[in-house]
């Protein structure tokens, strides 16, 4: 706890109070058993935990019995309460920082108190814990050698798009965090961008009563979740690397070329011309559609 130096004119050594510790504490991500000795011991310890939402973390607390002041850290308030945080650190007091499941800071509050304290000299010390993705991975049945970690797909289509064309050669399974009520209309997005063909895994609810693993092609996985209507739970989205006969990119001039090529000998409807070209040329029907325009 905090130590009160005396009013006096001068301070002695024994007078001056040395900086708490930031304890990054990892917390389970659905089944409460998944948090490590180590964690409870230090939540137990400290002066103050900083809660994503307090109300979430008073249900591990209550359940380990745990009677700890506590404070909301949350996206809204990071900028004020970091400072606040920091001064509560730099007088003496040990704080613990969790979110509602997983490491902070990973696609969760955390990076601003943590910059913060580092700058201002404060110990920090993570106490590992579960992870979602991490989790997802490595029972996903895709390569775990080399991935990339992508946080929150963006809720936008157009940005969606951009962001699955620029991994469509990734030679790394790709993974990343999407809402339940978007994810059929991602998989749609692979589809068209990707591939029929790309491998994905849906991981749902991981650690949870209900977790599922939906394996397959992207089409495939597609098709399983239209067919679900409502979908709900935390989801993990995992991407399989290119395979290596991903064919070369055609040039613009030639796709348009061959989409015009199309329409006239065959008297196909520019729709179905592009449909034939993205399937001969090996692309996603919205990247032919791009190259056609420019190649106009």
């Amino acid at each position: 706890m905090t130590k009160e130096l005396e009013s006096s004119g001068t301070v002695s050594d024994d007078d001056v109070v040395a900086a708490g510790t930031l304890y990054l504490v990892g917390t389970p991500i659905g089944n409460l058993e998944d948090i490590t000795l180590r964690a409870l011991r230090t939540l137990k310890d400290v002066d103050l935990i900083a809660c994503e939402d307090t109300r979430q973390t008073m249900k591990l607390l209550n359940h380990y019995g745990i009677e700890k002041p506590t404070i909301s850290y949350h996206e809204h308030n990071e900028l004020t309460r970091a400072a606040e945080l920091v001064v509560h650190l730099e007088r003496g007091d040990n704080i613990a920082m969790v979110s509602d499941a997983g490491m902070p800071g990973v696609s969760d509050p955390g990076y601003r108190l943590v910059a913060l304290a580092v700058r201002h000299h404060i110990r920090v010390v993570p106490i590992p814990g579960a992870s979602a993705f991490l989790s997802a991975l490595v029972a996903s049945g895709l390569p775990t050698d080399s991935f990339h970690f992508g946080g929150f797909l963006p809720a936008k289509e157009g940005a969606r798009r951009t962001l699955l064309e620029a991994v469509r050669t990734s030679p790394r399974t790709e993974i990343f965090y999407e809402a339940p009520h978007r994810v059929v209309e991602t998989l749609r997005d692979i589809v068209d961008t990707l591939g029929p063909e790309r491998h994905v895994v849906i991981a749902r609810e991981v650690t949870k009563l209900h977790e599922e693993f939906l394996r397959g092609r992207a089409d495939g996985v597609l098709t399983q979740l239209e067919q679900r209507g409502d979908i709900r739970g935390e989801i993990t989205l995992l991407i399989g690397k290119a395979e290596d006969n991903v064919p070369a990119p055609a040039s613009t001039k030639t796709i348009a070329k061959r989409i015009r090529d199309l329409m006239e000998a065959e008297q196909l409807d520019e729709k179905a011309a592009l449909k034939q070209a993205a399937r001969e040329f090996g692309l996603s029907k919205s990247a032919t559609y791009r190259e056609f325009q420019r190649g106009k």
